[in-house]
C-alpha cells in the first residue's frame, strides 16, 4: 500500500513541478486537451500547443524584462538609503513563507500538497456550478504555489495546535472557494473587456476587480462622464502621446530619470548598474524605452496565446465542464482595452505606494515596506484597465492610487502581525494586503466560527450575482452575443 501511495505521489510531484506549476505547459496541456476533445487532427492539436506555449513564453520574457527593468531602483532605494524593510512582491512573500516554514521544521511540500486540495476543490465546485453557481477554473500555476505558501503561513498563525489534516482541510477548503469565488467575480467584467473573449481573471486582485469595476462603472452612470483612454485624442504636439509607446517612453523616462538622478551615476556603476564610463543619459533612456519594448513583447504573447486558448477550450466546457472557463494571468487583460491604461495605472499605482511608505517612515512604523515591482505593476496596471474600461480616465488614476496605499498599509498590517515581516517579504497584492487579512482577523478571533462566517460568506457570492440577473448568468459565458443583445433590448425599455 505504502509503495502504491508512494508511486502517486511521485506522478503528482512530477506534474506539479513540470506542469501545474509551469503555466506555459500547463495552458499547453489544457489547449491539446480542449483540441482532443473538438477532435481537431493532430497537427491542429500539435500546433495549437506550440502557438498556445510559446504565447505564454513570450508573456514570460515581456513580464520578466519589465521586473528586471525596475530591479535597479528596487535595489538602489534599499542600498542607498540604507532602507531594511520588507519587500511586498509575491516571489519576496513565497520566499520568507519557506523561510519561516524552514525555522519551524516544516516541509515546503506540505505547500504543494495544500495546493492540490484547493485546486481539486475548484474544479468540483465548477463541475457542479448548476448549483454551485461558480463558472471559472483557476489555472495560473506560479501564482497558485504563491497563495497556497502564504495562505498556509495565514490559516497556520490562527490554528498553531490544530492537527496537520483539520489545517489541511480548512486550508484547501478556503483556498479553493477563493479562487472558485474569484475567478467567477471576474468573469462578467473580463467578457465586457474583451467582448466576450472567453475567459476571467485568476491572479491576486480578483476580489478587488471586481469591486472596482463596479464602482467605477457607477462612477461614471452620471451626466458627467469620463472618456476612455482609447476615446481621447490629443491636439497639437500632445498628439505624440496617442502612440502607446511614445506615450509609455516618455512617461517612464520621468518617472525613472528622476529616480535614477537621485541615485546618481557613481551608485548605480559601483552597484554594477551601469559600466564603467557609460553614458549616464543614454543608460536613462535606453531603461525608459526597454519598458515600452518589454510591454510591447507580453502583448505580442497575449495576442498568440489567447486565440488558442478561447478556441481549444470550447471542448473542455462543451464536453467535460459545460460552461466552464479557465481563469487566467492578469496580464492577459494588457491585450485589450488602452494601452495607456497600463502605463496610467502604473505610475498612479506607484504614487500611491510610495506616498503610503512615506507615511510609514514618517510614523515611525516598526515594519517599513519596500515596493515590489510585481504589486506596483502588474496589480494597478490590471486595475486600471478595467477601470478604464467601466469608468474612464478618472477611474484609471484614482483606484490604482486607492490600492496602491492599501498594498502597503494592509501589508505593514498583516505581515506585522502573522511575523512574516521577520522574513522578509508578504505576497503584497491588493486581495492579500486586503480580503485575506480580514479573513485571518476573523479565524484568530472566531476560531471555527470565523472559519465558517468566511465559507458561507463566500459560497453565498455567486449565487447573490446570479439572483441579481438569472436570465443572463450564464448566457454571459455560453453567448455572448446574445448576452449582449439582451442588455441592449434591457437598456431601450
Amino acid at each position: 500500500m505504502d509503495a502504491v501511495l508512494d508511486f502517486l505521489l511521485s506522478i503528482w510531484k512530477f506534474f506539479a513541478d513540470n506542469i501545474l506549476t509551469q503555466p506555459a505547459y500547463f495552458i499547453g496541456l489544457i489547449v491539446v486537451l480542449g483540441y482532443m476533445l473538438l477532435r481537431r487532427p493532430w497537427y491542429e492539436v500539435l500546433s495549437g500547443f506550440v502557438k498556445a506555449t510559446a504565447g505564454y513564453l513570450i508573456l514570460g520574457v515581456g513580464a520578466g524584462g519589465l521586473v528586471g527593468n525596475f530591479r535597479p531602483i528596487l535595489v538602489g532605494l534599499k542600498d542607498r538609503f540604507q532602507l531594511d524593510a520588507m519587500v511586498i512582491d509575491p516571489y519576496f512573500g513565497q520566499n520568507a513563507v519557506q523561510s519561516g516554514l524552514d525555522a519551524m521544521g516544516t516541509a515546503f511540500s506540505a505547500v504543494i500538497v495544500l495546493l492540490l486540495v484547493a485546486f481539486i476543490f475548484n474544479i468540483t465546485l465548477v463541475a457542479f456550478k448548476k448549483y454551485t453557481k461558480m463558472r471559472a477554473i483557476f489555472t495560473t500555476g506560479h501564482v497558485q504555489v504563491q497563495q497556497a505558501a502564504t495562505a498556509f503561513w495565514l490559516v497556520l498563525f490562527a490554528f498553531p495546535t490544530l492537527a496537520d489534516t483539520w489545517l489541511l482541510v480548512i486550508m484547501g477548503l478556503l483556498l479553493g472557494l477563493y479562487w472558485a469565488v474569484g475567478t467567477n467575480l471576474t468573469v462578467k467584467p473580463t467578457q465586457d473587456l474583451t467582448d466576450g473573449a472567453g475567459f476571467s481573471i485568476a491572479h491576486q486582485q480578483m476580489f478587488g476587480l471586481a469591486v472596482i469595476s463596479n464602482l467605477a462603472a457607477r462612477m461614471n452612470s452620471g451626466k458627467n462622464k469620463s472618456k476612455r483612454l482609447e476615446d481621447m485624442q490629443f491636439p497639437g504636439w500632445l498628439s505624440i502621446f496617442n502612440e502607446n509607446i511614445v506615450a509609455t517612453s516618455i512617461l517612464m523616462m520621468l518617472f525613472f530619470g528622476t529616480i535614477l538622478l537621485i541615485l546618481g551615476k557613481d551608485y548605480l556603476t559601483t552597484a554594477g548598474f551601469l559600466g564603467v564610463g557609460k553614458s549616464f543619459f543614454f543608460y536613462i533612456i535606453t531603461t525608459a524605452l526597454n519598458f515600452a519594448v518589454y510591454l510591447t513583447i507580453l502583448q505580442l504573447g497575449v495576442r498568440t496565446f489567447v486565440t488558442e486558448l478561447s478556441a481549444s477550450f470550447r471542448g473542455i466546457s462543451e464536453k467535460l465542464l459545460p460552461g466552464a472557463v479557465p481563469g487566467v494571468d492578469c496580464a492577459v487583460s494588457y491585450g485589450f482595452g488602452s494601452p495607456n491604461a497600463v502605463t496610467v495605472g502604473f505610475l498612479f499605482g506607484a504614487f500611491g505606494q510610495f506616498l503610503a511608505i512615506g507615511a510609514l517612515i514618517l510614523l515611525k512604523s516598526p515594519v517599513l515596506v519596500i515596493a515590489g515591482f510585481v504589486p506596483v505593476f502588474f496589480d494597478n496596471a490590471t486595475i486600471a484597465v478595467f477601470a478604464n474600461n467601466k469608468g474612464g480616465v478618472r477611474a484609471a488614476m484614482l483606484f490604482p492610487f486607492i490600492a496602491g496605499l492599501l498594498q502597503v498599509f494592509g501589508s505593514a498590517f498583516i505581515a506585522s502581525w502573522v511575523g512574516l515581516a521577520a522574513y522578509g517579504g508578504y505576497l503584497g497584492m491588493l486581495d492579500w494586503a486586503v480580503l485575506w487579512p480580514v479573513f485571518t482577523i476573523l479565524m484568530k478571533y472566531l476560531s471555527f466560527a470565523g472559519v465558517a462566517l468566511i465559507v458561507v460568506g463566500l459560497v453565498l457570492i455567486p449565487q447573490l450575482q446570479y439572483r441579481a440577473d438569472k436570465k443572463n448568468y450564464f448566457l454571459v459565458t455560453d453567448d455572448y452575443e446574445q448576452y449582449k443583445a439582451n442588455k441592449a433590448a434591457e437598456l431601450k425599455v
